[in-house]
């Protein structure tokens, strides 16, 4: 089964502290592209995640995880290398 990588968990972590997404730029000095690939689960680099886990005191897994690809994901991304 392929997986993927989801920073939902950064989002909720955000709301517990009463953070919003320009305080955790401004605190963790992240460019605004960094942001809007977090908001896409796109990938970013490692740097990226150690500032936010710097700023936010804690470690990968309290802001990311490895999530199953759906089926229907999985299915649209074949008929797109086809």
């Amino acid at each position: 089964m392929k997986k993927t990588i989801s920073y939902d968990k950064l989002w909720k972590l955000l709301i517990d502290k009463k953070w919003n997404r320009t305080k955790l730029k401004d605190k963790s000095e992240i460019s605004t592209a960094s942001l809007a690939k977090l908001g896409k689960n796109a990938n970013i680099t490692t740097d990226v995640l150690v500032k936010i886990c710097n700023a936010l005191e804690c470690d990968f897994s309290d802001i990311m995880e490895m999530v199953p690809v759906e089926e229907k994901d999985m299915s649209s991304e074949q008929h797109a290398e086809d």
